[in-house]
């Protein structure tokens, strides 16, 4: 054995000591009934906030059905969410009391390894993205370690559905999430608020931060970088070459308005943020909203380098600008191609028909990998031919879109309830 399996072996171990912990406290726990009122939720592990699927499904439950139960686990007890939600700790004992008391279970990560689930329990995977660019599961071949397939595998056999808004989630997704159980088609319900009227978000996000209702804002939304070393899973952010000066001047010049740049990181690395003196007044720092699609609601054009959000962006046919200035090595590292790119970025990107048989898809966005072709991409913008881009693209996806994804998902798990 050498030394990189022994490594792992022992990490494996170490965690399947840690899943027994679990395991134990939530056959423990089993004294207690389960509450058929009661709904146990999660987004991110715990590190999120109240966002994502979840947010909008609760949301939603609870106009329905007032006298649902709704407990969300978080790590981080001081995040704001609304008086009929309960908070709960993530910890081992309060995980292990609420999962195993609730009849109804939302999450859209995964469940700890150990998690049992019980007899009679209904689980709800939400997942968090559709159609995207980073392969995930057992698409991401030797990327995709020993442990993250263990746990992997655990969550999935107690997953009861999982949601899905096109065909890109019926044919990446078994294989993606290691599940081989049913989809419901509703759409995707953080995509509700995307849909339609804008206005009133987009009147809020402005209050909130003091931005002039003149100026035009543009989200940089970079995604996070996921590693695994020895079995062991690290995210970090890395410094991206964009130039946001002369991005911004590029629009100032190219509509005659004037732009400020929203940032916002991925939940996982804002969980770790901290502002540094070297930070800019100009950038609005959107990283700590609980809620990313309020934030996207509110923006006027997207720059991201290989976060799903630009799916999602481009849904509602705002701009979005791929800035990806380390293509080659970032796909190199995820593991799997669900597109063909090339060095030459001004070539069309097709789907990868090897993982993707018989969904034939071009990618919509402008791509650049500096400056100077991002640059281009800006000065050089069609939005007619965007606009028509887009709506071939949303229909070969077969996509659901339509702002009542959020009501049948409700609906659903109701019926669970009952």
């Amino acid at each position: 054995m050498n030394k990189k399996n022994f490594k792992e072996n022992c990490y494996i171990l170490y965690r399947r000591f840690k899943a027994l912990g679990n395991i134990l406290s939530m056959l423990a726990c089993r004294i207690f009934p389960i509450d058929k009122k009661k709904i146990c939720v999660c987004t991110f592990e715990g590190k999120g906030g109240f966002g994502c699927n979840p947010k909008y499904i609760v949301s939603k439950l609870h106009e329905m059905d007032p006298e649902i139960k709704i407990v969300w686990l978080v790590k981080d007890l001081s995040k704001d969410f609304p008086e009929y939600i309960d908070k709960a700790g993530y910890g081992t004992w309060s995980r292990a009391y609420h999962l195993s008391t609730s009849k109804i279970w939302i999450d859209n990560y995964r469940k700890p390894y150990g998690t049992i689930k019980r007899k009679g329990q209904y689980y709800l995977n939400t997942w968090h993205g559709t159609a995207g660019f980073k392969s995930i599961g057992l698409w991401r071949g030797d990327g995709f370690s020993r442990m993250a397939y263990l746990v992997s595998r655990n969550d999935s056999k107690m997953i009861d559905a999982v949601i899905s808004d096109s065909r890109w989630c019926d044919i990446i997704f078994p294989r993606g999430l290691v599940y081989d159980g049913p989809f419901l088609k509703t759409g995707s319900p953080r995509c509700d608020i995307l849909f339609g009227d804008r206005s009133k978000i987009k009147e809020k996000f402005y209050e909130k931060f003091g931005i002039p209702k003149d100026q035009k804002l543009v989200l940089f939304a970079p995604t996070y970088r996921e590693k695994s070393k020895d079995g062991v899973r690290t995210v970090s952010a890395e410094d991206c070459s964009l130039d946001f000066d002369r991005m911004i001047s590029n629009l100032n010049k190219v509509t005659g308005q004037k732009w400020r740049i929203v940032r916002r990181l991925h939940p996982q690395v804002a969980a770790g943020l901290v502002k540094s003196e070297d930070d800019r007044d100009d950038i609005i720092e959107a990283s700590f909203e609980p809620d990313m699609y309020e934030v996207l609601a509110a923006v006027d054009m997207l720059v991201t380098d290989y976060s799903s959000v630009a799916m999602e962006a481009g849904f509602m046919e705002i701009p979005v600008f791929l800035y990806a200035d380390d293509l080659d090595i970032y796909m190199k590292e995820r593991g799997g191609e669900q597109w063909i790119f090339h060095s030459d970025t001004s070539l069309p990107v097709y789907s990868n028909q090897e993982m993707m048989p018989g969904l034939d898809l071009r990618l919509p966005f402008p791509i650049a990998i500096n400056n100077e072709e991002l640059e281009k991409r800006i000065l050089e913008f069609d939005r007619e031919q965007y606009s028509e881009d887009i709506k071939e693209f949303k229909d070969t996806l077969d996509l659901l879109f339509d702002g009542k994804a959020s009501e049948r998902v409700a609906a659903e798990v109701i019926s669970h309830c009952k």
